[in-house]
């Protein structure tokens, strides 16, 4: 499972591993990290040419001395200096003295349009609120010059721990964060600024407990629910789908194709397409009597197409077992309601829908994930799953919030979000807990968009299909 930590318990550990080492080893390891990552994106260092942007304090002395480094094997390396009183005096003696040279930032442009790599040292992981104007201009020389640019454990200008931009930031083509992710570097929009992202372990003793975590093939293998030979379709879990109208019938096929390819042993559906859910899944156990009278079922997935049926998805939301609530599903919901359950609730907004749910605009939710996720699991005491680019999850009673970035753009499509209702219904109604359900749903799902579409558009009926094909990429792992 791939961690990140905030900048606080980032702080802690490096204190706590600087206080054991000789002065400067930390600082050490962490510039000759970055100077690998440089040397193995240049491919040819001797003769390469190399602009630090380099800002006050220990990011810009990581950069000085991985360039010291690239300086030696023979590259033409120039330090723009931000600050230039507060510049890491250690660092930029080491450079000097291995034949590199420093500028100002007004000489800085015809540097960075010659040179083949750009290190961005300008602001650390404490940083807060956009670049500079001096530092936003030379960023955005940088980008529009076609040299490659890395980022020194994260892109100036983002949020480390909430992954927000609030202003001007570095776009960089790979970031080398050290000890540890940091939640920005795996949420948007963030994410998007940091490029590839590589890892450097420099010793940090970290606590059990993450900010975020992000499931990888191997965690999400062993969540997969997996029929024992004493199984048969009760056993392995009902799903009962509550969802569809006369305006939205495909709304309800999509869930229950989620819901089929998602683990339980039987998907029971209740609502007025019956008719056009048992055309294209004749093993749907179909009833129109009602969620109450539907039959037993160890988890509901309602909302999905549902317009305005208040009294069904409130019917749903009375029964004593997990629930997830998508779509309209989200819209009709009393909030008392959901809060007074006693059973997991799991809720699936987009930023849209997530934005009426908190009262603020949906440039806030998107421009804020993180802190987004948590208020609305907080306020209605749900899991919830904020879908998006990057897919965040969060559990009401705090903890780490988990994030999903598998998918892909091509996601972006009617009925996608249907099948993912579906699906981690389906590994509810399994065993699984609303958070792994939520999780190990996000994953699956984004696979096999990405499957499904190849780099090429593809409908909501092609990723349900794809979810085998996830499934078995995904189980292999273990084998």
């Amino acid at each position: 499972m791939r961690t990140a930590y905030s900048v606080e318990t980032v702080r802690t550990a490096e204190r706590e591993l600087m206080a054991r080492l000789p002065e400067g080893a930390l600082m050490q390891r962490a510039a000759a990290g970055l100077a690998a990552a440089c040397a193995e994106l240049l491919g040819r260092v001797y003769g390469s040419r190399v602009v630090l942007l380099v800002g006050s304090g220990d990011n810009g002395g990581d950069a000085l001395y991985a360039g010291a480094r690239l300086a030696r094997r023979g590259a033409g390396v120039t330090a723009v200096l931000l600050a230039p009183e507060r510049t890491h005096a250690g660092g930029l003696t080491a450079l000097l003295r291995a034949g590199g040279a420093q500028a100002s930032p007004d000489a800085a442009e015809p540097l960075i349009r010659r040179a083949g790599l750009v290190v961005d040292g300008i602001v650390g992981i404490g940083g807060k609120g956009g670049l500079r104007p001096d530092a936003a201009r030379l960023a955005a020389v940088a980008e529009e010059s076609g040299a490659a640019v890395v980022a020194v454990d994260l892109p100036s200008g983002v949020d480390a721990d909430t992954g927000e931009v609030a202003g001007a930031a570095v776009r960089a083509d790979l970031t080398v964060t050290f000890g540890t992710h940091k939640p920005g570097l795996l949420i948007d929009p963030a994410r998007e600024y940091a490029g590839s992202v590589r890892l450097v372990d420099i010793g940090l003793d970290l606590p059990d407990e993450a900010a975020l975590e992000a499931l990888q093939h191997v965690d999400v293998a062993a969540r997969l629910p997996v029929p024992g030979a004493e199984s048969d379709k009760y056993r392995r879990g009902v799903v009962g789908i509550a969802a569809g109208s006369a305006r939205y019938p495909g709304a309800a096929v999509l869930a229950v194709s989620g819901a089929l390819r998602g683990g339980a042993g039987a998907v029971r559906y209740v609502g007025p397409a019956g008719n056009a859910v048992i055309a294209r899944y004749p093993e749907t156990l179909v009833s129109d009597k009602g969620p109450r009278q539907a039959g037993r079922v160890q988890a509901w997935v309602v909302g999905p197409g549902a317009g305005d049926d208040v009294a069904m998805v409130a019917e749903v939301l009375e029964a004593d077992v997990p629930v997830l609530v998508d779509a309209d599903g989200l819209r009709l919901a009393d909030r008392d309601l959901v809060r007074g359950r006693t059973a997991p609730t799991l809720m699936t907004p987009h930023a849209g829908e997530a934005a009426a749910l908190l009262g603020v605009a949906r440039e806030e939710v998107e421009r804020a994930r993180l802190t987004s996720v948590r208020e609305l699991a907080a306020l209605y005491g749900a899991t919830v799953l904020l879908k998006g680019s990057t897919t965040v999850i969060a559990d009401p009673g705090g903890g780490a919030v988990r994030v999903n970035s598998t998918g892909t753009s091509w996601l972006a499509t009617a009925g996608s979000g249907d099948v993912l209702s579906g699906l981690t219904g389906s590994l509810l109604a399994a065993g699984l807990s609303a958070l792994d359900a939520a999780s190990v749903g996000a994953y699956l799902h984004g696979l096999a968009g990405r499957f499904a579409a190849d780099g090429a558009p593809m409908g909501a009926h092609d990723v349900a299909e794809a979810i085998p094909a996830a499934w078995r990429d995904v189980r292999d792992v273990r084998h």
